[in-house]
């Protein structure tokens, strides 16, 4: 059995709405924006699948996953793998977005967890989550994301 012990946690205060950090993960149009790809599914439904697209003219699908739980604008839950994976169910992880209103803010903390110490991928989310998510912020409070 793999050992999936590790995890990886990042809180963030948005001043905004739940609503508006829901749709900015599941929006192509506006995940590109502050991300660079578009994270694209039928529905956002449980059950559903969902790939992590470039948006660029490649059109390259990076990640892909289902979704395991969906509550907007309150929470989504996703399984979460290299495209190229996709067809090993070992190297999935979990990625949960808690999303919560806080007077005239909203309090955002993504847990990514099912982990493998020291797997490229857990090295990767560690420096790659609080860059997409300093963009987010930035992007809902000022409408302008990092270049990503």
């Amino acid at each position: 059995m793999t050992d999936k012990s590790a995890s990886f946690v990042y809180v963030t205060y948005i001043r905004t709405t739940p609503e508006k950090v829901f749709e900015a993960i599941t929006r192509p149009d506006l995940a590109r924006r502050y991300w660079g790809h578009e994270n694209v599914s039928a529905d956002w439904q449980t059950g559903s699948g969902w790939q992590h697209v470039r948006a660029d003219a490649a059109r390259t699908v990076d990640l892909v996953g289902k979704v395991i739980s969906s509550d907007p604008p309150n929470k989504l839950v996703i399984s979460w793998a290299n495209e190229s994976q996709q067809d090993d169910p070992d190297p999935y992880s979990r990625v949960t977005f808690d999303i919560e209103p806080q007077d005239d803010m909203v309090k955002l903390t993504v847990t990514h967890d099912d982990l493998q110490p020291g797997s490229g991928m857990c090295n990767a989310v560690g420096k790659g989550w609080p860059l997409v998510l300093s963009s987010m912020k930035s992007f809902l409070e000022t409408g302008r994301g990092f270049d990503l």
